[in-house]
């Protein structure tokens, strides 16, 4: 009789690639309907899902690890910050007004002071509960909902005028996480920061520059119209190497929190991917920085 006690092998690098292409088609299916209904519900719904699944994540792989945090506050303020953002888009909003930020991180901020003062200090537990329910908040609900922003920052008659504009930055910042992906599975022998992933290779941040800027300079040849809000080629070519950056620190970022927290994936909704917040690391670093860029570089608002 087996032992049940026993680890599963771990799967092949054959399964991992079938599964994480299955999940990456199917993902690309839900992005492509999404963007051919041009509506902004849909738009906002999916992106709140997502933000929700990934909080949920975050919170659990915290307490999981036995740090004490105050996830209902957390998810509380991220499923208001995550209703409020819908209904100012959805009723035609074009930027979401700055008090809403500070009030969020401001509230969420004192009422998990507010809560560690029912428990004894021990060290430095008191920082860690507040910092890390603080830290879920800022990291995901915050930084990914940028991605919500720059859908509607972009002037048109359309409900979603910035719809291609996330759909760019969605293969950008994907096809430089495939890029490292593939080519660092293909030759990839020098590592890159092995004390935070030892799967990243110099070689697989190489083929993720060549990627990123494969989907970025090819949408734009594409679809020169729809990008017009990009001015130009070497914006697209700089954004192209921004966007890269960003996508492969984004991704080190969260696999940070995951070797703190002792956690391999965040969740296992996407095979070969892990959870929502596998999927959305990357975007949290790339959306800021986009929608910075067109509003201090190229002057959109």
């Amino acid at each position: 009789m087996a032992d049940s006690s026993t680890p599963a092998p771990a799967p092949s690098k054959g399964t991992v690639f079938i599964r994480r292409t299955t999940s990456t088609v199917l993902l690309w299916a839900i992005v492509a309907g999404t963007c051919y209904s041009m509506n902004a519900a849909a738009y906002l719904g999916l992106l709140a899902a997502l933000t929700l699944l990934a909080a949920m994540e975050y919170f659990r792989m915290v307490q999981e690890d036995g740090v004490h945090c105050y996830p209902r506050l957390g998810m509380l303020t991220t499923a208001a910050y995550c209703g409020v953002v819908f209904h100012t888009f959805n009723s035609g909003g074009k930027m979401l007004p700055a008090e809403i930020d500070l009030f969020a991180i401001a509230f969420i901020t004192m009422a998990a002071f507010a809560l560690q003062l029912r428990y004894p200090v021990h060290g430095n537990d008191v920082l860690l509960s507040v910092a890390s329910t603080v830290l879920g908040f800022i990291y995901i609900p915050f930084l990914f909902n940028f991605a919500t922003r720059i859908v509607f920052l972009v002037p048109g008659p359309s409900e979603v005028p910035g719809a291609f504009l996330l759909l760019w930055l969605l293969a950008v910042t994907k096809f430089t996480d495939m890029g490292a992906y593939i080519v660092g599975s293909m030759i990839g022998k020098n590592k890159m920061i092995p004390h935070i992933s030892p799967g990243k290779t110099w070689e697989g941040f190489a083929g993720a520059v060549f990627f990123s800027q494969l989907a970025a300079c090819g949408l734009y040849a594409l679809m020169p119209v729809k990008l017009a809000v990009l001015s130009g080629w070497p914006h697209v070519i700089a954004l192209g190497f921004i966007l890269c950056l960003l996508a492969v620190v984004g991704d080190l970022a969260e696999s940070v929190v995951k070797r703190a927290l002792g956690a391999k994936d965040s969740g296992k909704m996407l095979p070969g991917i892990g959870g929502s917040l596998d999927l959305i690391d990357s975007i949290c670093f790339t959306a800021p920085a986009l929608y910075f860029y067109l509003i201090w570089v190229l002057k959109v608002a």
